[in-house]
């Protein structure tokens, strides 16, 4: 492998956007470690790379960590593929180093793992509430701690991409279990963001994405119509991974603790103006979800820190 080659690790690949990702990341010259749930069950009897056809549906369940890094290796890419419970650190720490164990570095973490429940706070089982805290926030963040150290070693030089919301209000309505977990995440790109700009690590940098309408996907599957006219408002995943690209072919001072949406990203910053392509059936608008305006979160006095207290000097003098 090339030193110029660039290693992503791709948490969550087995399907819809996790996939989209991955296929093209790979037609666009990177190497990859992909994963998915340990626990996830029907996959073992696709072991074999070479075995039978690929899904023709990408969002079914058909569509697996194994055949999508055949579809890479296919096409003439370079993948390998992990199984991973994101709630097990020690399962993400194996996960990190066997990606620099096979390809010999890590440039870019792409965190797409994901629990979803979207009800009321009633309606939420604590169970399923911790499920999700398990697997979103401490997940990611269990995840860069593993990264970061392989960063470090990359000369402070790479990329990370969390698959989380722009923080606003309406986000939390009818959701608040899910909107904990995932402004959380959101919470830690802004943060890691500012630690790296405060250490003097310019050419790294983390940032967030969300779908600024909605994407056909498995979870999109759940709610479909019988007369397929709940795709009218779906885009394609490919939205999610050009916008994906573009992030990562940005300079860093760009997307540094940058919280954006594909559709915004690739109208503002890379000057798309036409969407028409990503959608689902042809000729349609599909329907916005997310605001037209976010809430900017820097107050005037931001960079006024006063006396920082850090608590691994305290506890150092304990």
């Amino acid at each position: 492998m090339s030193s110029s080659e660039q290693v992503a690790l791709i948490m969550g690949a087995s399907r819809g956007i996790g996939r989209q990702i991955a296929i093209d990341l790979a037609k666009n010259g990177y190497s990859e470690q992909l994963t998915k749930p340990s626990n996830a069950g029907g996959e073992n009897h696709i072991r074999c790379i070479k075995c039978g056809p690929l899904p023709p549906d990408p969002n079914s369940s058909k569509s697996t960590i194994n055949t999508v890094e055949r579809e890479i290796r296919e096409a003439g890419g370079r993948a390998a593929t992990v199984a991973v419970d994101v709630r097990d650190a020690e399962q993400i720490q194996s996960a990190v180093e066997e990606t620099v164990r096979v390809f010999g570095k890590l440039d870019v973490l792409v965190y797409n793992s994901g629990a979803i429940w979207w009800s009321s706070v009633e309606n939420t089982p604590l169970k399923r509430f911790r499920l999700m805290q398990q697997v979103n926030p401490e997940g990611l963040y269990a995840t860069v701690q593993a990264a970061l150290p392989f960063f470090e070693k990359n000369g402070w030089n790479g990329r990370v991409v969390v698959v989380s919301p722009p923080i606003y209000s309406r986000f939390f309505r009818g959701k608040t279990a899910y909107a904990m977990g995932k402004v959380g995440m959101s919470v830690l790109v802004k943060g890691l963001a500012m630690d790296f700009v405060r250490q003097g690590r310019n050419k790294m940098a983390v940032t967030s994405i969300w779908p600024a309408s909605s994407i056909e996907s498995a979870a999109t599957e759940h709610n479909k119509a019988a007369d397929q006219s709940y795709k009218k408002d779906l885009r394609k995943p490919a939205i999610f991974s050009d916008a994906i690209l573009a992030m990562l072919r940005a300079p860093h001072s760009v997307v540094n603790g940058l919280l954006d949406t594909d559709e915004d990203f690739l109208r503002e910053k890379c000057g798309v103006s036409d969407f028409s392509k990503y959608s689902v059936i042809p000729g349609s608008t599909p329907r916005r979800i997310m605001p037209v305006k976010f809430p900017v979160l820097e107050v005037a006095e931001q960079d006024d820190e006063g006396q920082r207290m850090d608590s691994t000097k305290l506890r150092a003098k304990i």
